[in-house]
């Protein structure tokens, strides 16, 4: 599928694809929503991104692998931190952002409303 040279731009590629919870495929196996990397003039590989939905259960999952535990079992203000994070990232956007990070810290939509609150008003 790629000449020599073009694996190791694969190589660098895949840490951020996978990341963001992408998927690469073939050039030509593309649809119109994949984006199509080339390299050196070449088309070499296309990538094809998660829903939002998806995107926000997956950098979830990368939260809770870098601090080594369950979200849940995170203190408060370890709490508030992820909120803001994920705040600054858009997940909020998402439908059903605050249910799906309420659910993944273990607290009430009420709750993640609150931590959000806070941060407008200090």
């Amino acid at each position: 599928m790629t000449g020599a040279g073009e694996e190791p731009f694969i190589t660098a590629v895949k840490p951020l694809v996978d990341a963001m919870g992408g998927e690469m495929v073939p050039p030509g196996e593309a649809g119109p929503d994949d984006v199509v990397l080339a390299w050196e003039g070449a088309d070499v590989v296309a990538v094809r991104l998660p829903q939002l939905a998806d995107s926000l259960d997956h950098i979830l999952a990368a939260m809770e692998r870098k601090r080594g535990k369950p979200l849940a079992d995170l203190d408060r203000r370890a709490k508030q931190e992820i909120v803001r994070t994920l705040e600054a990232r858009g997940a909020f956007a998402v439908r059903h952002g605050v249910e799906t990070v309420a659910g993944a810290l273990g607290v009430s939509r009420f709750t993640v409303y609150n931590y959000l609150n806070r941060e407008k008003e200090g």
